[in-house]
C-alpha cells in the first residue's frame, strides 16, 4: 500500500460538544479519536498519513501525535471539500497514487474496512469508491442516490434529503480517490449555500463524466457512527467496550458482566483471567493469566503477573509479579513494586515503594517511598512518616522484619534484617539487624542474635 496518502479530517470546531478539548481528541476506549482513525490508517498499509488541522486545535493534536503523521493546516472552517484542497499538493507525488480519506471524529471504522475499500478501489477502474451503510437511524449522514441500473450518482446531504425516497443507505464519508482525478477536480467544488465546500460534491461530478464509481457496504452500521455531542460520544464509548469484551472473551477471558466491565483498547489480558463487574482496565495495563480482577477494580498503566488478585482497589502505575493480592479497598499509588506472594490487604495506601517477596501488609496503614525486604510481616497502623515537610524521604525495612501494630517509622530510617518493633513504637533512629526497638521514641533492647523477631521479649 505504499502508494496510497492517508487523509484524516480534524479541523471542525465541534461545537456541540461543548468542550474546551478539541473533538477529535475526546477518548473512545481510552484513545483519543483521532487517534484511533490514524492507527487504523497505518495498520491498514498506509504508510503515509496527512492530518488536517486548524489554527485553534493545531497544538493540541501535534502534542497527542507527534512526528507520526504529517499536518495540513486548514486556516478557515470551510468544509470537507475545502479541507481536501488544502491536501492537493501533497498528495499528487505520483501519478498512480490513491488517496484514502476518513473523518477524525469517527472512531469505530475497523482496519479490515478501510483494507477491504483499499482492495476494491485497486481493482477496479474507479475514480471514487466510497464506503456505505445500511441505516435508517443515522440522521445526520448523508443519503446515497442511484439510478436505475443501481449505479451511484449522488450523496444528498441530510438536510437536503427530506421528501425524496433515497432508501436506508448513507454515507459513511470515507473515500478512496484516484490521486490523478481527485487532483484535477477538489478545486472545482462549488461552495454551497452556507458558504461551505463539501467533498460529497465530487461524487455527482464523477458520475456526471460518466466515470466509474464503486461502493463497499459494512454490514455493521454501528461502524460508521460519527461523534458529534456528549450523547453520541457515550453511544461510541459503549461500542467499543463491547468490542473490546468480545476481542477477549473470545481469546479465554472471563468477563461476567461485560455491560458494567470497561476494558481500555490497548489493555492486554491473560487467558483464564476472569474480570468481575465496575472493574475499569485503563490505558497502558497489562494482566497475566489465571487472575481474578474485581469486583470494582480500577487499574491504570500497571502490570499485573500471573495468578494475581485485585478486590475493589485501585493500582496506579505499578507492577505486581505473580501470585499477589491486593484489597479490598487498597491503593497503590505510582511507582509501586511488589514482588512475588506480597499480600496487601484492607485499607491501606503505598507510594513509590517496593514489597519484597512474601511481604505481608494486612491491615489499614501508610507505606510510602519504602523497601520492604522479603518476608517482613508490617503490622496494621503502621505509617512511614516519609515527608517532612519540605522533602520526602526513604524508609528501609529488613528481610523477616516485623513491624508492629501502630509503628511510626521517621523517615529517613532503617529497620535492620530480623528486627521487630513493639507496638506503637515510634522510631527515629535505624533500628541494628535482630533488635527489638519499643517505646515512643523508640529504645532499642538487647537480645540475643540467633533469636528471630517475634521471640523477643
Amino acid at each position: 500500500m505504499s502508494d496510497w496518502v492517508g487523509v484524516v479530517l480534524a479541523a471542525g470546531e465541534g461545537r456541540r460538544m461543548n468542550s474546551k478539548i478539541p473533538k477529535v481528541l475526546h477518548r473512545v476506549g481510552g484513545t483519543p479519536m483521532l487517534s484511533h482513525a490514524v492507527e487504523g490508517l497505518q495498520q491498514s498499509g498506509v504508510e503515509r498519513v496527512l492530518v488536517v488541522v486548524s489554527p485553534h486545535n493545531s497544538e493540541a493534536i501535534r502534542d497527542t501525535l507527534g512526528d507520526s503523521v504529517e499536518y495540513v493546516l486548514q486556516p478557515e472552517p470551510l468544509g470537507t471539500g475545502r479541507a481536501v484542497m488544502q491536501c492537493a499538493d501533497a498528495t499528487t507525488g505520483a501519478s498512480d497514487a490513491n488517496v484514502l480519506v476518513t473523518m477524525g471524529d469517527a472512531p469505530l471504522i475497523r482496519p479490515d474496512t478501510f483494507k477491504m475499500l483499499m482492495t476494491r478501489h485497486l481493482n477496479s477502474d474507479a475514480v471514487l469508491t466510497l464506503l456505505s451503510a445500511l441505516d435508517s437511524e443515522q440522521r445526520d449522514l448523508g443519503k446515497i442516490r442511484r439510478d436505475s441500473s443501481d449505479s451511484v450518482q449522488a450523496i444528498i446531504e441530510a438536510a437536503d434529503a427530506e421528501g425524496e425516497d433515497l432508501g436506508d443507505e448513507v454515507n459513511a464519508g470515507v473515500y478512496c480517490f484516484n490521486a490523478s482525478w481527485l487532483s484535477k477536480n477538489v478545486g472545482s467544488i462549488p461552495a454551497s449555500s452556507n458558504g461551505e465546500y463539501y467533498l460529497t460534491w465530487l461524487v455527482e461530478a464523477a458520475a456526471s463524466q460518466g466515470r466509474t464509481i464503486e461502493t463497499i457496504t459494512t454490514d455493521n452500521a454501528e461502524e460508521i457512527m460519527g461523534v458529534n455531542d456528549r450523547i453520541s460520544l457515550a453511544a461510541a464509548e459503549a461500542a467499543m467496550r463491547h468490542r473490546t469484551a468480545e476481542k477477549w472473551m473470545k481469546a479465554g477471558v472471563t468477563i461476567t458482566d461485560p455491560a458494567s466491565t470497561y476494558i481500555d483498547v490497548d489493555v492486554v489480558i491473560g487467558r483464564d483471567s476472569v474480570i468481575h463487574p465496575n472493574s475499569h482496565l485503563q490505558a497502558g495495563t497489562k494482566i497475566g493469566e489465571d487472575c481474578v480482577i474485581g469486583p470494582g477494580a480500577l487499574i491504570r498503566d500497571s502490570t499485573i503477573g500471573d495468578s494475581c488478585r485485585v478486590l475493589l482497589s485501585v493500582v496506579e502505575e505499578s507492577t505486581l509479579e505473580d501470585e499477589v493480592d491486593v484489597g479490598p479497598y487498597s491503593h497503590l499509588r505510582p511507582g509501586c513494586y511488589a514482588e512475588s506472594g506480597a499480600h496487601v490487604g484492607n485499607f491501606v495506601e503505598v507510594k513509590a515503594s517496593r514489597l519484597g517477596r512474601g511481604v505481608k501488609l494486612g491491615h489499614f496503614g501508610y507505606v510510602g517511598d519504602a523497601d520492604v525486604g522479603a518476608n517482613a510481616n508490617l503490622g496494621a497502623g503502621l505509617v512511614t512518616c516519609n515527608f517532612d515537610g519540605a522533602r520526602k524521604h526513604r524508609t528501609t525495612i529488613g528481610e523477616d522484619a516485623f513491624i508492629g501494630s501502630d509503628t511510626m517509622l521517621v523517615a529517613p530510617v532503617t529497620v535492620g534484617k530480623g528486627a521487630a518493633t513493639g507496638a506503637g513504637t515510634v522510631v527515629n533512629t535505624d533500628v541494628p539487624p535482630y533488635r527489638l526497638a519499643v517505646g515512643v521514641p523508640a529504645r532499642i533492647i538487647e537480645r540475643s542474635p540467633d533469636k528471630p523477631a517475634s521471640d523477643a521479649t
